[in-house]
């Protein structure tokens, strides 16, 4: 049977606001990165501000029928893993296997140590931050606390990276799922497919960089698409 490799950004459908949509939380208020968040008190207090906005949005969101239809080809025996960059924990929650899903920008349903990367509850740690908690530290080594999720000018982490390569390596069907493919190291994954001549799908509302050399594009939401495309196989 085809295993597939899927490269997706779809929770932008299930409600949760993406870094270019218009009218984005991240247009009024643009994104904190790694570098001012770790060298000013004022950017790491706007951080826990803008994910406090965001975290109700995050927290009502389900899985939407694209999210489905992906747990579904896993039940089937047909996917080989999920590559995302999507943080919020939909893929799981929608049925597909946790060492299935290869998390690029980390997850919101942690916190992580800047420092030496230990995981805690981020329920407890935002509890902290709305009872008037400033700058909570590491327990373990006092470094600055955040959700386990990459800020502009973090870099991917080299484990998840290479994990993803391993899949882009192996699987015999590539499929990019609402993604641009313009944020790198992840844009050059469906590249180490299209080396071995393995087959292209790509389904993007707006065109992408390798449109010209996918098999098949399809400029369409992945709700409406992947149902469908799953029925098919």
């Amino acid at each position: 049977g085809s295993e597939m490799c899927i490269r997706d950004s779809i929770s932008t459908e299930s409600g949760i606001p993406d870094f270019r949509s218009p009218g984005s939380v991240w247009q009024l208020q643009p994104p904190v990165s790694y570098h001012d968040f770790i060298n000013k008190s004022e950017a790491r207090q706007q951080y826990w501000q803008t994910r406090r906005h965001l975290s109700s949005q995050v927290k009502e969101a389900r899985p939407n029928t694209a999210h489905r239809a992906l747990a579904d080809l896993e039940r089937r025996g047909m996917l080989l893993g999920i590559i995302t960059q999507n943080f919020d924990g939909l893929h799981q929650d929608a049925g597909n296997s946790a060492e299935r899903v290869i998390e690029l920008h980390g997850t919101s349903r942690a916190a992580a140590c800047t420092l030496c990367g230990a995981r805690s509850s981020i329920t407890e740690l935002q509890e902290r931050i709305d009872t008037g908690a400033i700058d909570p530290r590491c327990p373990a080594c006092g470094g600055f606390l955040k959700a386990a999720t990459i800020l502009f000018g973090q870099r991917v982490p080299e484990t998840e990276l290479a994990r993803a390569k391993e899949l882009a390596a192996a699987c015999d069907l590539f499929l990019v799922v609402g993604s641009s493919l313009k944020v790198m190291p992840a844009a050059m994954l469906p590249q180490l497919a299209l080396n071995r001549n393995v087959p292209l799908i790509i389904i993007n509302l707006q065109p992408t960089s390798l449109d010209a050399l996918a098999d098949v594009t399809i400029a369409e939401k992945a709700g409406v698409v992947l149902p469908r495309l799953v029925e098919l196989l």
